[in-house]
């Protein structure tokens, strides 16, 4: 999974890309400190990964991972040259998702690029820079299909097509909210790569005040949850100066700092967490003496397909699948003790993948 980061200078970006992968992004209080896009990647924490590597003595533990890519701060004007950060969006085109950092305190000695604290504001702005770089890739598609359309059916159709698309987008609305008609279409609008159609999860940076009840007594807060809501867009409430802090402490350290500020999760957890439920995806797991290994997937992903993830020839040739529920795994201490409680399920190409499935597959080549 691969996620992008936007965000005006100063709200908090960079900081918070710096702390969930540690990868030493430059971070300043002026604009433009991130001058080139730096990409993290990050294993999705999982529990459960420790502990069946316990049970098999694993050798190795391979987590599922995100790529996080950060880009420079954009401002108004951005698709015309102003500032720095439209050099950078073609970076973030391939993502599956953006997190947007929205700056939600009051600090005087932050200077805000605007010179006042507006979620929405900043948001809009944000998101009318992403409209006019859509447009720009749109005009010069359109340009390329038009000498076609004269002679091409389809060039013709496509012509229509994009010429929809651009004026719901010259409406100041987003590319995702626009419905071609049909699923072929859709997925024609969708291979665009166009940044306003990708899934957005709104990060909401707070002080630390607003973290332990998170930010139900912040007014910035609630204003970017009811916006998200009205978008279909996920949302979580972060300190992204918290975040930094807990990047330079261990494991157990991290924890009694998060309890001590009333805090269950990081956040990178949060993260995860948004980013899975928003797009759909979960985990199946593998385990073994060599590898206990994490694999995502879409939620609805059937046992050939998932196997496929693993390899391919792994679902050319499937013929079953070895499943138990991790938990009960867990609780019967090892696969034979499982299987003489009869927990252990051989499923064909039907079956559905659970969260947390624990998988053998049987293929044949």
């Amino acid at each position: 999974m691969k996620l992008g980061i936007v965000g005006l200078p100063n709200v908090g970006k960079s900081t918070l890309f710096n702390a969930i992968t540690k990868a030493g992004a430059e971070s300043a209080n002026y604009p433009f400190c991130t001058i080139e896009p730096n990409v993290g990647v990050v294993a999705v924490p999982d529990e459960r990964l420790d502990k069946l590597a316990a049970l098999y003595s694993s050798q190795k533990i391979t987590p599922a991972v995100i790529q996080f890519v950060d880009i420079a701060g954009l401002v108004k004007g951005a698709s015309k040259g102003e500032g720095l950060g439209n050099q950078f969006l073609s970076n973030i085109r391939e993502t599956d998702a953006i997190v947007h950092v929205v700056r939600c305190f009051d600090d005087p000695n932050i200077v805000h690029v605007d010179g006042s604290v507006d979620p929405i504001r900043d948001i809009e702005t944000i998101n009318l820079e992403l409209i006019f770089s859509d447009l720009d890739l749109l005009d010069r598609r359109m340009a390329k299909t038009k000498k076609l359309a004269n002679n091409d059916k389809d060039a013709k159709a496509e012509y229509a097509l994009l010429e929809e698309l651009h004026a719901h987008l010259e409406s100041d609305k987003l590319a995702i909210s626009y419905d071609a008609g049909d699923e072929d279409k859709n997925a024609f609008v969708d291979s665009l790569d166009l940044l306003t159609r990708k899934p957005v999860i709104y990060a909401a940076n707070v002080d630390e005040d607003s973290v332990a009840d998170d930010g139900a007594s912040n007014e910035y807060v609630q204003k970017v949850r009811e916006y998200a809501a009205s978008n279909n867009s996920g949302v979580f409430v972060i300190s992204a100066q918290i975040e930094e802090e807990i990047a330079e402490l261990e494991d157990d350290e991290k924890a009694e700092y998060l309890e001590s500020l009333g805090m269950t999760e990081s956040g990178l957890d949060k993260i995860v967490r948004a980013s899975y439920t928003l797009l759909g995806l979960m985990s199946f797991l593998t385990a073994g003496e060599k590898e206990t290994r994490a694999w995502t997937i879409k939620v609805g992903t059937k046992a050939p397909q998932a196997a496929g993830k693993i390899h391919s020839d792994f679902e050319r040739g499937f013929i079953k699948a070895e499943v138990i529920n991790y938990q009960d795994l867990l609780d019967c201490g090892s696969t034979a003790a499982a299987r003489e409680k009869g927990l252990v399920r051989m499923e064909g190409k039907e079956y559905v993948m659970q969260d947390g499935d624990v998988v053998e597959f049987r293929f044949n080549v």
